[in-house]
Parts: structure tokens; sequence; C-alpha cells
């Protein structure tokens, strides 16, 4: 067994287990509001998913928060340095047994695809989906001030784009996730915290 390094801290797995669990029950019940399924009644999927959207965001202003305090927002600083060595393990070096080019440090936890990833849904993703979502709710109370630029069906429009911008994000994080030297490794250092160095 190799050196170990403790990279992923208490916080920053029950930040991760607690996000990865309301994305989820998200996309579930916003399907099920689409009608894509019917494992949900109409009304029930409703109140899961604003439930779950009001949870997400707490979450995600408490997480920005300690971010912040702690300096952790260094790790999702995006760089194209190495990039190109990554997209070439990723596109052909995986599959053919080729060692990691990024070698993870407890200071640069994440590859350069990883950042710019991880900012795309910080700054992207997350903010369509809010600001969509908070619209929807309350158009009621915004309709007279947005009509004239926005309808409610390209709101709704808006905020599908970006849950099925997140379904793809979320396919790609689990697959990956599954790309160690073991199925496993990933999943288990973001259960314990430990990850083998490379």
């Amino acid at each position: 067994m190799g050196e170990r390094l403790y990279l992923f801290t208490r916080f920053e797995r029950f930040w991760h287990w607690s996000q990865a669990t309301l994305i989820i029950t998200l996309l579930f019940s916003g399907f099920a509001v689409h009608g894509s399924h019917a494992l949900l009644e109409f009304r029930t999927a409703v109140e899961i998913h604003e439930v779950s959207a009001w949870l997400l965001m707490l979450l995600w202003v408490f997480g920005i928060f300690w971010h912040f305090t702690t300096g952790q927002w260094r790790q999702y600083i995006p760089t194209l340095n190495s990039i190109d060595r990554m997209l070439r393990y990723y596109v052909h070096g995986i599959f053919i047994g080729a060692p990691h080019p990024y070698k993870i440090t407890v200071e640069r936890k994440h590859n350069p695809l990883q950042r710019l990833s991880y900012l795309f849904v910080k700054v992207m993703i997350g903010p369509l989906l809010w600001l969509t979502g908070l619209l929807y709710l309350f158009w009621e109370q915004v309709q007279e001030l947005l009509s004239p630029w926005f309808s409610l069906q390209q709101v709704a429009l808006l905020h599908t784009a970006g849950a099925f911008m997140m379904l793809i994000f979320l396919i790609a994080h689990v697959y990956l996730a599954t790309t160690g030297r073991t199925p496993l490794e990933h999943i288990r250092a973001m259960l314990s915290g430990w990850e083998e160095k490379q």
C-alpha cells in the first residue's frame, strides 16, 4: 500500500453526499413533475422538489461560506496548464492503462478538467437552476415585471435545460469516479477522506 493523503474533510464529505442526494432527488421529482415517469404523484413530486430545492440552496450557501472562510475556494481556480494531457488521458490513455497524468496533493485536489467542470456547475448550471426555479416558484409576484421579456413557459424551459446539464454532469461525474485503479477507489476516498497517492 502506498502513501495515503487525507484529502477530504468531514465537512467536504457531508457536503458532497448531501448535495448528491438532493440533486438526484430534484432530478427524480422534477422528471415526475414533467410527466416523464409516474413513480410519484404530481402533488407529492412538487412538494419533494420544492423542499429539496430549498435544502440544496441552503447547502450551497453554507458551502460557499465554508469554501471562502477556509480558503478551499482556491481548489476551483481554473487552469489550462496540462489540460491537453488530461484530455488525451480521458480520450485514449485511460483505455490502454496509461498512468494518470495528474498527481493529487492536499493543496491541488482537482485536475484541470475537474476544476473547469466544477466551476461550470458553480457559476453556470447552479445559478441558472436557482434563478429559473425561484422565478417559477414566485411567478405570480414577478410576472408583471418580467412578462415583457419572459413567459413562464420560457422560464420552465430554461430550468429544464439546466436540469439536463446537471444530469449530464452527474452521469459524467459518476463514470469518472469509477476510473481509479479500482472502480471503487475514488468513491471510498469520498467516504473515508483518505486517498492513496498516485
